[in-house]
């Protein structure tokens, strides 16, 4: 492969995605697409949908496998590790078959848990394969969640912290009072102390599936646990964020 581009797509919505996007795109011959399994058909069918959308001239889809890693390890850190030098494999693999400019469609935008770029620098570091790469940025759930609920995310001068619900389960740092919350499976908000927390939560965001709550988070919590797992349920799978201000 000559040239790989890492393109931001946003959260799902064909209109969310760059001018710069689509230049790109329509300069790539081949798209690396992900599988991750029968249940997750929706995230394949969205980004074959953009392309459908936004591609002006032929091209290819070469399919990835998605290698399997345990959900719920006691070693996080080194699972992922594990998984990623395995998706570094794999990728290695389809890129060697690509002759030209291949490109990577990545939800939201590269910069934001996401790992595609780390598994780039992986394939590169193993010395086989050679290309350039460049990053095109993309609208994230975070930007899409804000637009949606009209709101702000962070107060006049302050800042606002980004993280996960397996840091959240161990509470907000010392003096932040507005968080944005990603890749929450276990429902963390309902640990978080206090009666005048609100949150703004949404799943599916960019999409036709889109839902939206928000309020008081003592009030609405078990709404959001309930519908989320209703959602879940229906789809076998969900991704979703949310904003707390405390």
């Amino acid at each position: 492969m000559r040239e790989l581009l890492v393109i931001g797509i946003g959260a799902g919505d064909p209109d969310q995605v760059t001018v710069q996007a689509i230049k790109a795109m329509n300069r790539a011959e081949v798209f690396f697409v992900i599988g991750k399994g029968a249940e997750k058909q929706d995230l394949v069918d969205l980004r074959t949908g953009i392309l459908d959308e936004h591609m002006r001239g032929p091209y290819r889809i070469v399919d990835v496998v998605d290698p399997p890693r345990d959900r719920t390890p006691s070693d996080y850190t080194g699972v992922v590790d594990d998984w990623h030098d395995r998706r570094a494999a794999i990728f290695e693999e389809r890129f060697a078959e690509v002759e030209g400019v291949g490109a990577i469609l990545v939800w939201g935008d590269p910069s934001l848990y996401d790992s595609t770029l780390r598994i780039v620098e992986r394939v590169l570091d193993r010395g086989v394969e050679t290309f350039e790469y460049s990053v095109i940025p993309g609208v994230t759930s975070v930007q899409s969640l804000a637009a949606q609920h009209r709101v702000v995310l962070n107060r006049i001068g302050e800042p606002v912290h980004i993280t996960t619900g397996r840091r959240l389960r161990d509470g907000l740092p010392e003096g932040v009072r507005d968080a944005v919350v990603m890749l929450d499976a276990d429902c963390s908000f309902t640990e978080v102390p206090g009666d005048g927390v609100e949150i703004w939560w949404g799943a599916y965001l960019g999409t036709d599936d889109e839902v939206l709550i928000s309020g008081n988070l003592r009030e609405v919590e078990a709404e959001i646990v309930r519908v989320r797992a209703e959602l879940r349920e229906r789809k076998g799978w969900i991704m979703d964020t949310y904003l707390l201000r405390g």
